[in-house]
């Protein structure tokens, strides 16, 4: 099958070359020539024969908007748009109603895989018309793990952003129980190989699991992790899952508390925590660092 795919990053480059080793044809678009097949998203559209399948693989916000808008104008009557980027899921129905206007079909898609996914598959999660998803069933196939697992379709228009949305809000949970953990370990005055101990979590743990096995590479590389600082960023997909656990009354508690975590790894010296210190020096006389 043959598919346009615009945004040759850490993923989508390598979404290309695993496309392409499944035997797909693949037209990459891309800013960096170094990396672009074709010099501009006009060219791409040439290059593909009708009903066009075009794939979107850039940051979420704008440049998306802009990049769907500009394919809008390219594109014609039965062609599909994939979105596969971390927009928000309420982008996806104003979206989707916009291209269906020209006649264009829309997808969304929550892709999950990292720079991981060329060897590994990537787990897909896909809004929008069953035709349509059946239509692209060759390339979610191709781009999948092998076996029953790792594609679904969701739902409808939003229901795959929504899927990725919340699966980074327990990505961000999980991530966080490890690192708790790993602190726990560093602090005992009893456990002399913390290394030594997360690779023996790697079998026979029911605590297993990939981001376990990223984490002992990561002190395969930097035992101390002292080459790192403890700032974590968080992209949106986090706020936006505790956002919808706030409007649906579901009590998401180790979510948020991973979300709020992560905005005190960007604090030096915080003010709340200092608002705690000379209250606890003023009720109780307890000591204060200065």
């Amino acid at each position: 099958m043959q598919l346009g795919l615009i945004g040759l990053g850490r993923m989508g480059g390598n979404m290309r070359d695993r496309l392409r080793a499944a035997g797909q044809e693949v037209v990459g678009y891309d800013h960096h020539k170094e990396t672009t097949d074709v010099a501009s998203l006009a060219e791409l559209v040439e290059k593909l024969a009708a009903p066009r399948v075009v794939w979107t693989m850039v940051p979420a916000g704008q440049i998306t908007e802009k990049t769907i808008d500009e394919l809008a104008e390219l594109l014609s009557e039965g062609d599909i748009v994939i979105d596969g980027g971390n927009s928000k899921f309420t982008d996806d129905g104003p979206r989707a109603e916009r291209l269906k206007a020209k006649g264009i079909h829309y997808l969304d898609c929550g892709v999950s895989g990292g720079i991981w996914g060329s060897t590994n598959g990537y787990a897909l999660m896909v809004g929008g018309d069953a035709e349509i998803v059946a239509h692209c069933q060759p390339i979610f196939d191709a781009l999948k793990p092998a076996g029953q697992y790792g594609f679904a379709h969701a739902g409808p228009h939003g229901a795959g952003h929504y899927a990725k949305m919340v699966h980074n809000g327990i990505e961000y949970g999980l991530m966080h129980a490890y690192a708790e953990g790993y602190e726990i370990l560093k602090a005992s005055e009893l456990v002399e190989n913390v290394p030594a101990v997360i690779k023996s979590w790697r079998e026979g743990s029911v605590v297993k699991s990939w981001l376990l096995d990223l984490l002992d590479l990561a002190l395969d590389e930097d035992p101390e992790l002292a080459n790192l600082k403890g700032y974590a960023e968080d992209t949106g997909e986090g706020r936006w899952t505790v956002d919808e656990a706030v409007r649906l009354a579901v009590p998401a508690n180790v979510i948020a508390a991973s979300l709020f975590a992560r905005f005190a790894s960007r604090q030096e010296d915080s003010p709340a925590m200092k608002a705690v210190a000379a209250l606890r020096n003023q009720f109780g006389g307890h000591a204060v660092k200065r």
